[in-house]
């Protein structure tokens, strides 16, 4: 086995034969002809020629070789539902929701936003957008009507799928009345919505011509067979926007082919869960961590996923646990801010489970402080492994990667460069830092497969945001600052942000959005 520093060199160093070995871990309907074409910098593209499907490689290829193994479970503490999905079972509930989605005149290539809570028909929506070649843009459900109309104007969605109403805190959240004012703040008007009426919200209108129900049109296809539309791998296969710097939001727009192999690769050698094990991840759909570690990449990799709706907090702190112990968890992600709410409750909550199963307990989403790190390695007795990334990457840019070599955890910081990023810090002026030196976070292209390919509808903004920090040398920027140590490791440290580099930039970071949780180190240039 190599060392991580072996594993980094050989994939930055030979990329084509790297990510070809990789590319064996996803099935191929038909093989790429060429592993990276980046004829074109800064834009490239993965496994040119090959064509491959995300719903397979989550799903089918499962379903026919262990059709009664757990592949989803759903678990709501808000209405006290538990359901378990085989993967034949979710196979068939995957087809029933692509040809409801074909009968509303949904096909290849166009869009389908997802404005939805944390409920199973939201992975369907997901899963059935990838099998018939669609590509899906989900929303976070409860965003606010202006919000959501701005994307709705930029994906021009053919069908939206949604629910009347979430749930928070044992209580219920409506969501279509927020639907309905998008719609009419929006230019674009969908042709149709589709609704799934959880009983929640009494008083929702339904908007006649316009929204259907989803359990009605279910019914008429719940013997529905819906082959896989074999998508060529650098074709999109959804929009997930972020906050933008004008009011319009970006899409980062991700391929097929690529994110799957990322993916894969990531499952075995940072998350190391294989088929048959189980990953909790306590993130949301809405979120890049709920498409790539709820949905895609434990799917991918043949494990059980489980989709949760509820707080840490309900009914008690000691929820999680409850769900590792029954399911034998074995991969668990979560945020440094779920971790320090559980840290102000009784540790007796965490003890009383049997957690024996979990191997890992990953954390993203903000810095994580060095006293809560040291507090969760302490008590759960296992590796907590930190990870930076962002919704572009779609996967760690930073992290600790045990399926390659087990190295030493230490607190407050999310390790090493990621095998594929050729991730330097900068000095202001475009030159390499030195060890210790506080510089800006960037990543030498070609961006390994996963990452955003453009931006939805606008590749000169994908140019002018992400690729225009120097003239030289041409860098995707984070727009954070980070210091590597002598020994390799990325460490945040607490400064003030750099006004006059802030002010030299062709173009300011987008504000936070004061909802969507953003990957950083926690000194971001803005």
């Amino acid at each position: 086995m190599s060392t991580i520093k072996e594993f980094h060199r050989e994939s930055i160093e030979h990329p084509d034969t790297f990510w070809a070995d990789e590319a064996k871990l996803i099935d191929w309907h038909r093989p790429f002809t060429k592993t990276l074409d980046f004829s074109r910098p800064p834009f490239a593209k993965w496994f040119v020629g090959g064509e491959t499907n995300l719903c397979y490689n989550a799903v089918d290829r499962h379903a026919a070789k262990r059709p009664n193994d757990r592949a989803m479970v759903f678990i709501s503490t808000e209405t006290n539902t538990e359901i378990v999905y085989s993967f034949a079972e979710l196979k068939k509930e995957v087809m029933r929701m692509a040809a409801v989605m074909q009968n509303l005149g949904v096909s290849k290539g166009e869009r389908v936003l997802i404005y939805m809570p944390m409920i199973p028909e939201a992975t369907f929506a997901m899963l059935a957008c990838a099998r018939i070649g669609a590509i899906h843009s989900v929303v976070f459900g409860g965003f606010a009507s202006g919000s959501l109309a701005t994307r709705i104007d930029d994906a021009t969605p053919k069908l939206i799928v949604s629910a009347e109403a979430g749930m928070r805190g044992g209580k219920a959240v409506p969501y279509k009345h927020l639907l309905d004012d998008a719609i009419t703040l929006a230019t674009h008007k969908p042709a149709k919505v589709l609704m799934i009426n959880r009983g929640l919200d009494l008083e929702f209108n339904s908007v006649e011509g316009r929204d259907v129900d989803y359990a009605t049109l279910r019914e008429q296809f719940i013997d529905a067979e819906v082959p896989v539309t074999w998508l060529e791998s650098s074709e999109p296969s959804y929009i997930l926007y972020t906050s933008g710097t004008t009011g319009k939001p970006k899409g980062v727009q991700r391929d097929t082919g690529g994110y799957a192999v990322a993916l894969a690769s990531s499952m075995k050698y940072i998350y190391c869960g294989g088929e048959g094990e189980t990953m909790f991840s306590t993130s949301d759909i809405g979120w890049v961590v709920g498409h790539s570690y709820i949905v895609y990449g434990p799917l991918i990799a043949g494990m059980c996923t489980i989709m949760y709706e509820g707080t840490p907090l309900r009914p008690d702190a000691g929820i999680w646990w409850q769900i590792v112990e029954k399911y034998k968890v074995n991969v668990m992600f979560s945020s440094p801010t779920a971790a320090r709410v559980l840290k102000k409750h009784d540790t007796a909550f965490m003890h009383k489970h049997d957690l024996s199963s979990l191997k890992h307990l990953f954390l993203a989403g903000e810095p994580l402080d060095q006293p809560t790190h040291e507090w969760l390695m302490k008590e759960l007795g296992l590796p907590v492994i930190d990870n930076y990334w962002q919704t572009e990457t779609g996967w760690p840019i930073l992290s600790a990667m045990p399926g390659v070599e087990k190295t030493e955890i230490r607190y407050g910081t999310p390790s090493f460069p990621v095998y594929g990023y050729n991730m330097k810090v900068f000095r202001e002026d475009g030159t390499v830092c030195d060890p210790d030196e506080k510089g800006i976070v960037a990543i030498v292209p070609p961006l390994p497969p996963g990452c955003l390919s453009t931006v939805w509808g606008d590749d000169a903004r994908f140019v002018s945001t992400y690729f225009s920090l120097f003239r030289e040398p041409l860098v995707y920027s984070s727009f954070d600052w980070g210091i590597m140590d002598k020994d390799g490791y990325h460490q945040p440290r607490q400064t003030s942000r750099c006004r006059s580099r802030q002010a030299s930039l062709p173009f300011l970071p987008e504000p936070y959005s004061g909802c969507q949780p953003r990957w950083y180190l926690p000194f971001r240039l803005r």
